[in-house]
């Protein structure tokens, strides 16, 4: 009876070690460019915005056991903004839309993701812009994770959210069409 409590016991504890030990922190791949934050937006109503954000960072911890204790933190240069058109930038970057002089970043952190059990699921956080902080939920897709050429370890994911500009303090008029923004994620992270 003692051998069989105590195989029992070693099985656990090491059940428990391998469990932590898928558990992981990543990098987001800024260096490599292997990473996405772009919108679109309506204007007025005849065609679409298209741009990003070109200069960010942040990590995430992802556990394959317990994908529902993911955790995700990114920070924006909101000055890093590109929509192909240097003067639109310029007013991008004014007071009439991301005033950078006053917030040069913007950030989101993560509360909370629920997984749908097939790759997909929802993350829940907290995105300040403009000064402004505001809940959202990203719809989330795992697109892969695996070796690298290099000796390393990546895992990636893409997300989808729709939000709202007058949220944040945004109150330039861009005609009714645009009173939502798409932004769309394409995050790689190397395993730290």
């Amino acid at each position: 009876m003692k051998k069989l409590l105590l195989a029992a016991a070693v099985s656990a504890a090491l059940s428990g070690a391998l469990g932590q030990a898928q558990a992981a922190d990543y990098a987001i791949d800024i260096e490599g460019q292997h990473a996405f934050i772009q919108f679109k937006i309506s204007h007025l109503g005849y065609s679409y915005l298209l741009g990003e954000f070109t200069d960010f960072d942040g990590s995430f911890s992802y556990d394959e056991s317990n994908p529902g204790a993911a955790s995700v933190q990114v920070t924006i240069d909101t000055s890093s903004i590109d929509s192909n058109h240097a003067e639109r930038d310029k007013h991008l970057r004014s007071d009439d839309f991301l005033a950078v002089d006053e917030y040069p970043q913007a950030r989101f952190v993560s509360t909370s993701y629920t997984p749908n059990g097939d790759g997909t699921g929802t993350l829940a956080g907290d995105l300040t812009l403009r000064g402004v902080t505001q809940p959202i939920e990203i719809a989330v897709n795992e697109i892969g994770a695996g070796p690298d050429p290099w000796g390393g370890f990546r895992r990636g994911f893409e997300g989808k959210v729709t939000l709202t500009p007058a949220n944040f303090g945004f109150d330039y008029d861009l005609g009714p069409a645009a009173e939502t923004l798409d932004m769309y994620l394409s995050i790689e992270g190397i395993r730290q």
